[in-house]
């Protein structure tokens, strides 16, 4: 397995901004948010698993996948979540060591946003956290989301805090400042991982 770089991140991080940066350097991004919207794309088994099991209520009327509905029926009944989670969880996984398997960059960057919650930890080599305060997660979401401060407030409180995301970092992006500092530590963060990956080839081979 290519040498992996788990990238997380609260809410409104700017988890997108930073993958962004590493994939203009060739990097290849593989994210798992991106993964769990294809596994339920129109046509799949697991989207009929789904409308068959929670109703066609679930479906928009153009056939996708109706998030809000799903959101609002996980969220109030833990057991649908777990159904939900025991379907979707070893697609997701398939689809994930698939895009390992034929990644061509040195090494690979995994967007995971539940890394920490998910207690991922024996599935990367190094994990990296997009850092920024807690106002800030709450102000961005809502101007991205269209969201109220309630809500917001709401998302955060369901995921790690953010001292356990950095308890679990090997490495820290500051991403309350400017854009151009972004783009300097993803640089420097990248020099570091060709090398670690580079030595992990290298004891493979020995």
């Amino acid at each position: 397995m290519k040498f992996t770089v788990a990238l997380t991140g609260g809410i409104g991080s700017g988890k997108s901004t930073v993958a962004e940066a590493f994939s203009r350097l060739g990097v290849n991004v593989i994210d798992a948010d991106v993964i769990a919207r294809k596994v339920v794309e129109p046509g799949t088994p697991a989207l009929n698993a789904i409308a068959a099991h929670f109703g066609p209520q679930m479906l928009t009327t153009e056939g996708d996948l109706n998030r809000r509905s799903l959101r609002e029926r996980v969220f109030a009944h833990p057991e649908d979540k777990a159904w939900l989670n025991a379907l979707l969880h070893p697609l997701i996984q398939q689809e994930t060591h698939r895009q390992m398997r034929e990644a061509t960059s040195p090494y690979v960057l995994w967007v995971v946003p539940l890394f920490v919650e998910n207690q991922l930890f024996a599935q990367a080599d190094r994990v990296l956290v997009v850092d920024v305060p807690r106002e800030t997660q709450i102000f961005r979401t809502m101007q991205r989301d269209n969201v109220s401060r309630e809500h917001a407030e709401h998302i955060l409180a369901a995921q790690a805090t953010r001292e356990a995301r950095l308890a679990a970092a090997d490495d820290i992006i500051d991403n309350n400042g400017a854009p151009d500092a972004i783009v300097s530590d993803v640089a420097r963060l990248h020099a570091q991982y060709l090398q670690f990956a580079a030595q992990a080839v290298s004891q493979e081979k020995s």
